[in-house]
């Protein structure tokens, strides 16, 4: 009975070497030229100013949370679009509805002044 699981063992084994030999690797055949420019921390491109524990405005989540949501949302448009020819009419309707709701949010967080910075 244990030798059935040999071949998940050596397959567990073999990955294991790959992931630890992928992460050494460059450490031991890379370069090794330190400098100054080597040691900046840049973030897209752009070096850092500033303390990392300053405050971020509040739009930020804001508009973080309001893209997840909508995002979120508009994948329950992918059942609907796979079984589009079963659900016929009733699941054309029941689609316009979400697709109604959806839009109505948006126009309410637009108009309550959510999407604008100061």
């Amino acid at each position: 009975m244990p030798i059935d699981y040999l071949p998940i063992l050596i397959l567990l084994i073999v990955s294991l070497i790959i992931a630890v030999g992928g992460l050494l690797m460059p450490h031991f055949i890379g370069p090794k030229i330190y400098n100054q420019a080597k040691q900046e921390v840049i973030e897209s491109g752009k070096l850092n100013y500033g303390d990392a524990r300053r405050r971020v405005p509040v739009q930020y989540y804001m508009v973080a949370m309001l893209f997840i949501l909508f995002d979120i949302e508009v994948l329950f448009l992918y059942p609907w679009a796979v079984l589009f020819w079963d659900l016929k009419w009733f699941g054309l309707i029941q689609v316009g509805i979400f697709i109604l709701l959806l839009v109505e949010s948006f126009v309410y967080v637009w108009k309550k002044g959510v999407l604008e910075w100061e």
